[in-house]
């Protein structure tokens, strides 16, 4: 293990020091310690690097606002211990660091394994109310879930004491730093790029897994050029923990003859930018002024991000003819939302205090969610209602409280 710079990530290494290198990139809420069962027969050919996502395991919580971000940073570890090209496995998060490389350094990536990967993980609703649970509850209610989520029933009932070892892996990690990687992977969609990926890939889901299955897996493997399928039975989400043998001949197979030459200097190109969300259908927007971008695009972006997709879907729905939901998309979030006065707290702060002073309950409700999705705590928003309340008037505090402590309830509420 090393000290870790800012732009780095905490590290090990495994294996003799002339062998090639394979980089193993672990899951959210996981440690490097998820990939101890492939290390013995790993590195027999290989030099494996394994890392830590910021504030997991003891790293240090550094949270990254990207898995491009996240990429870079295992560049420029992989830059501080000396290595250029490598081979690179991942599971669910880590799998989508390897995706990212695949597509914005080709050049370094000698072949990639996607372990319980997806292209696009679910929805960016799915993943942002995650972060509104971890931030008003801990991560207490994901410990309690990484059992169902992660194993099999049978795995988990025959095996206690890695049941309990995953959830303290969970119980352990920052909050900030996991929420920070919800919103990375809440944004990320390299559905339309696949295509670009050069590397041969092994596509490895198991057979039971819930969260990022076979029809995930399918979708990666019609996408890239060169790439297989390996499904494996009996497995859910953490195949490499629940099945290490099969997971481990599976690698060893593939990672087999495609060791990176390292005896020439590395041809470097111009790294590309990271990809490019896809775009959600949008109604059509009046032509830009001249000389000036249309600023509904942007808008819609951001009403997406802070509202949540299945709000604006409806809102959209709800306005066939589209010319005043058009017109709030372009002027409030393109317009207004967008300015980098004040980040998206304080705007919200501002937002709430001024619909408790209207009695626009509906919109308070939409805007207490929106809160909670920009980084407000339920407590926060207590005292936003208090305060409004002293210049607003006591009944509009009363009504407005009624409207914040439901939602509240209702979005942080644990799973079941």
């Amino acid at each position: 293990m090393s000290e870790t710079p800012t732009n780095t990530l905490q590290y090990r290494l495994d294996g003799r020091e002339d062998a090639p290198v394979l980089v193993l990139g672990p899951s959210l809420g996981t440690t490097w310690h998820m990939w101890d069962r492939q290390i013995p027969e790993l590195t027999r050919d290989w030099r494996v690097v394994r890392f830590d996502l910021p504030g997991h395991g003891g790293a240090p919580a550094r949270p990254f606002t990207s898995v491009a971000e996240l990429g870079d940073r295992l560049l420029a570890t992989l830059d501080a211990i000396g290595v250029q090209r490598f081979g690179y496995a991942g599971c669910s998060l880590g799998g989508a660091v390897g995706l990212d490389l695949a597509l914005r350094a080709p050049h370094r990536v000698a072949s990639l394994a996607l372990v319980a990967t997806s292209p696009r993980f679910g929805s960016a609703d799915e993943f942002r109310q995650r972060g509104v649970i971890v931030r008003a509850n801990g991560l207490e209610p994901m410990a309690r879930a990484a059992p169902e989520q992660w194993f099999t029933s049978v795995f988990a009932g025959a095996q206690p004491a890695i049941v309990d070892w995953a959830v303290q892996m969970v119980r352990t990690t920052d909050p900030a730093c996991y929420v920070a990687a919800c919103e990375a992977l809440a944004v990320f969609d390299v559905r339309e790029a696949l295509d670009r990926i050069t590397v041969p890939a092994l596509v490895l889901v198991g057979s039971e897994d819930q969260v990022t299955g076979p029809a995930e897996a399918r979708t990666l493997v019609a996408g890239i050029a060169d790439a297989r399928l390996a499904v494996v039975p009996g497995a859910s989400h953490l195949a490499p923990v629940e099945q290490p043998a099969a997971v481990t001949d599976l690698l060893v197979d593939h990672f087999a003859g495609t060791a990176p030459d390292t005896s020439g200097p590395l041809t470097v190109p111009p790294m590309p930018a990271a990809p490019v969300p896809v775009a959600e259908p949008a109604p059509a927007a009046e032509p830009a002024e001249a000389g000036r971008p249309d600023p509904y695009e942007k808008g819609l972006g951001l009403r997406r991000e802070v509202l949540g997709d299945a709000h604006v879907d409806q809102a959209l729905a709800d306005d066939p003819e589209g010319g005043f939901q058009e017109l709030v998309t372009r002027y409030a979030w393109g317009e207004v939302w967008s300015r980098e006065g004040l980040d998206r707290r304080t705007r919200s702060v501002v937002t709430l205090t001024v619909l408790i002073a209207g009695g626009h309950r509906e919109a308070l409700a939409d805007h207490t969610r929106a809160a909670l999705r920009n980084g407000l705590s339920p407590d926060e928003l207590r005292e936003i209602v208090l305060h409004a309340g002293v210049y607003c008037g006591f009944p509009a505090a009363e009504t407005a409280l009624r409207v914040v402590g439901r939602v509240v309830e209702e979005e942080t509420r644990p799973p079941a």
